[in-house]
């Protein structure tokens, strides 16, 4: 029997600076130093995507599902390089190492293309791999002129086949319009980010989170879910909305895009709670304020944090600020009943993505291990 084609979001998250990184240096610390930073990027696609493979210096992922929110999948890629930038701050300034490798890991970087299409498995070398001209055509989308656009740099570039996929105006959300043409297949409409201008933006970026200690009340949960699931859940209002207790969910925001200053009305019969985001950063916490539907009402801050567990787990904490003195009697009223209501729909979240972690369409190669020699042995 013919395999059967299934509809896929692919991803393919490849090294720059592979090819003369490797020239001339020591090689073991050189591919402790890339298994390091591949296996970061590869982590911080997880989930929905999945490895289908490595290929040299590069990661291909898939998400074979019908329907990727289109904020959630920018900030996946996005949220990836960056962890990307932070690891490879964290190691240049841990290690102690001097030697060729050690002291060009810092221009290394890495690009993304991500494509909507088609995919059959079939059988290669014993094991099933992704085929079809759609997997054909994120991999040539890699040879592009991308770089010469934007003086080189980090980028992530979105098929237009993706873009209409996740239903985004990329024009509004300041993705820049690029065209490529592939040989037989012709002209490829594509959506570009400088994913280097997206780093310093975050690293600019004004940051609002109640801590633990700052925190008037916390309120934590174990769910036995990925980070990235728990996360789609707490902030996707099509998703939110199937365990919260609210009539609908209305998102607005002026770019289209899920970030700070986006609102939300979580909507009660005629009544409506209006949540604004004043901090953002996936897939580790966001800061909003409540304005409850209460004349003379405060608004309330909180930050919702996820934190992955060793265990597969995710802990979530919902975090509430201290209020103003005068505004004290009545958040330790509201705070009682929020717990309440929160309890029973995290219980009614568990039972929706506990164990509903989708099956692999192919058996996930491994990833190659990293000894971090570049942190504790310098070359002798």
């Amino acid at each position: 029997m013919l395999p059967n084609p299934e509809s896929a979001y692919f991803v393919i998250a490849d090294i720059s600076g592979y090819t003369s990184f490797l020239a001339g240096v020591e090689l073991d610390h050189a591919q402790d130093i890339i298994a390091d930073l591949m296996d970061t990027v590869v982590k911080g696609l997880r989930p929905p995507f999945r490895l289908a493979k490595f290929e040299g210096d590069a990661a291909f992922v898939y998400a074979a599902t019908a329907k990727i929110d289109g904020s959630m999948l920018q900030d996946i890629i996005e949220a990836a390089y960056f962890e990307f930038r932070r690891r490879l701050r964290s190691i240049k300034q841990a290690s102690t190492c001097e030697c060729r490798a050690c002291a060009a890991m810092g221009d290394l970087d890495f690009k993304f293309v991500a494509h909507h299409g088609e995919m059959v498995k079939q059988k290669m070398s014993g094991r099933e791999e992704l085929a079809g001209p759609d997997v054909i055509v994120v991999h040539r989308l890699l040879k592009n002129t991308v770089s010469e656009k934007i003086g080189g740099g980090a980028y992530a570039v979105y098929s237009d086949a993706c873009i209409e996929a996740v239903g985004i105006d990329p024009a509004a959300q300041g993705l820049v319009e690029h065209h490529e043409t592939i040989d037989i297949i012709g002209d490829v409409k594509l959506w570009l980010r400088d994913l280097e201008q997206a780093w310093q933006k975050e690293n600019e970026q004004t940051r609002v989170e109640v801590t633990r200690e700052d925190a008037y009340a916390i309120l934590e949960f174990d769910i036995a879910a990925p980070r990235q699931a728990v996360w789609e859940y707490l902030t996707v209002p099509g998703q939110w909305q199937k365990w919260w207790p609210t009539d609908a969910l209305v998102e607005r925001s002026d770019n289209r895009r899920r970030g700070v200053g986006t609102t939300v009305h979580c909507m009660h019969g005629k009544d409506a709670i209006i949540e604004e985001l004043l901090d953002w950063r996936p897939f580790d916490y966001f800061t909003l304020s409540a304005l409850l539907p209460i004349p003379g009402a405060p608004k309330v801050v909180m930050t919702r944090a996820v934190q992955e567990r060793p265990n597969g787990t995710t802990h979530l904490e919902m975090r509430i600020a201290k209020p103003k003195a005068k505004d004290a009697a009545f958040l330790a009223q509201i705070v009682a009943k929020f717990k309440e209501d929160v309890t029973k729909a995290i219980e009614k979240l568990r039972r929706m993505v506990e164990g509903q972690t989708s099956v692999a369409v192919i058996e996930e190669p491994a990833l190659k291990p990293s000894s971090g020699r570049f942190l504790t042995e310098p070359v002798k």
